[in-house]
């Protein structure tokens, strides 16, 4: 079952780091400097949940897991592979140390993405309890 959940939780964290990615290059050098860095965070943000919800769904609906607590490990685990891309990232292309990055996420935009980077952990156990017969 782990190796399971490993395999989904990186299917997950795959598919929404690349829109993530393509997203956030649009936003950072085009949207953020004509609105701000929160618009454009908060204009992304509904896009890329949306985008978590249905790509949990689809993973979810084709290997079903049996226990909350596996979807749970899923969103949890595809989270943690999120930060530690992230912080991968922050280094390899804007130079910044962990403590520079970690100091991003208590601005409002950082702020703001790291709660929806949270409600993403937690899309694949809303999506297996809704899956879930009622009764």
């Amino acid at each position: 079952m782990a190796a399971r959940i490993a395999r989904l939780a990186l299917l997950y964290w795959a598919a929404i780091f690349a829109l993530g990615f393509a997203l956030g290059a649009l936003r950072t050098l085009w949207l953020a400097p004509a609105i701000g860095a929160v618009a454009a965070v908060t204009a992304e943000l509904p896009v890329m949940l949306g985008a978590s919800w249905l790509v949990a769904a689809r993973l979810l609906a084709r290997r079903p897991l049996e226990r909350a607590g596996s979807a749970l490990a899923m969103g949890l685990l595809a989270f943690s592979l999120l930060l530690a891309a992230e912080a991968a990232l922050a280094a390899l292309l804007a130079g910044q140390g962990v403590n520079a990055w970690l100091a991003g996420l208590a601005q409002p935009a950082g702020a703001l993405g790291l709660a929806g980077q949270i409600v993403f952990a937690l899309v694949p156990l809303a999506v297996w309890r809704r899956s879930r017969p009622r009764g």
